[in-house]
């Protein structure tokens, strides 16, 4: 049997969102007036942006994931990478796993680049004794050494991104889940990326990219997942997804959309989790 890296069943994720209605939105203060005065608001509603996905990634694999603004691939990711937590099913990664996700995404902009590899390294496994032995080689792939022991709010977001990348990929991890953050760097970064995406390949390491680039799905990928509002619509070898999704965007812009966004849904009876996510951040 092919060992999984990655295996989602029946993973959904819902949000609630915060503007419930002609009363605004909720805030502790308006809820605990409302108490007080014994009113009651409309029950909040919920937001689908995933629902019921199967997804199976084989170690050693690499799979693309395409789809349109707004189909849950940052989302899913998300679930991947342990940010969220699905509403329902169960997200099961075997390995150590690492995730480029968000530019500047756990890094504390008050501390210095090395501080936040150390922070950064140890969030992500490793001893400090083992980041003692690796710095070096990190700061040298981020070619940040001018900079290292400045805040990184002073970064520039190419700068952001080495570093991201360097403490990631240098770590080792079994599993790397890179959402379109590569496109910030430079040609001369970039080209060193991929040299070490082709070694993390080699090596047997799991990749998870989620890209509006097809080209990159076709050139790195064994495996493609296409996302649509929120559901998996096709899966399996790159060109044949790839040719599905291609025909499905002509048909939307001859014919206009084919389906509304994503789902508003009632609450459920128990919801699982009350995440109440950002404005714009529920889905990529």
């Amino acid at each position: 049997m092919t060992e999984l890296a990655i295996e989602l069943s029946g993973v959904s994720k819902s949000f609630r969102r915060t503007n419930v209605g002609p009363g605004g939105h909720t805030t502790f203060k308006s809820q605990l007036v409302d108490w007080v005065k014994g009113r009651r608001r409309p029950p909040a509603r919920r937001l689908q942006v995933l629902r019921d996905v199967d997804l199976s990634v084989p170690a050693g694999a690499t799979l693309g994931v395409v789809g349109q603004n707004g189909s849950g691939k940052s989302t899913l990711l998300k679930l991947v990478a342990g940010i969220y937590r699905p509403t329902s099913g169960q997200v099961r990664i075997s390995g150590r796993l690492a995730a480029l996700i968000e530019l500047g995404a756990g890094f504390h902009p008050e501390f210095s680049g090395r501080e936040n590899i150390y922070i950064n390294g140890i969030i992500l496994g490793r001893s400090r004794r083992e980041i003692d032995q690796l710095v070096d080689s990190i700061i040298d792939f981020a070619e940040l050494r001018d900079f290292i022991d400045e805040p990184v709010r002073t970064y520039s977001s190419g700068m952001y991104m080495r570093l991201a990348f360097a403490v990631a990929t240098t770590i080792d991890p079994d599993v790397l889940v890179i959402d379109e953050i590569l496109s910030v760097g430079d040609e001369h970064f970039q080209r060193r990326s991929q040299d070490r995406m082709e070694d993390f390949q080699r090596r047997g390491k799991t990749l998870v990219l989620v890209t509006h680039d097809a080209g990159t799905v076709e050139k790195w990928c064994d495996m493609a997942v296409w996302l649509d509002q929120g559901r998996v619509a096709s899966r399996g070898e790159p060109a044949a997804v790839l040719a599905a999704y291609r025909s499905a965007i002509a048909a939307r812009e001859r014919n206009g959309p084919l389906a509304a966004g994503p789902l508003e849904i009632a609450p459920p009876p128990e919801a699982a989790f009350e995440d109440a996510a950002p404005e714009g951040s529920t889905s990529s």
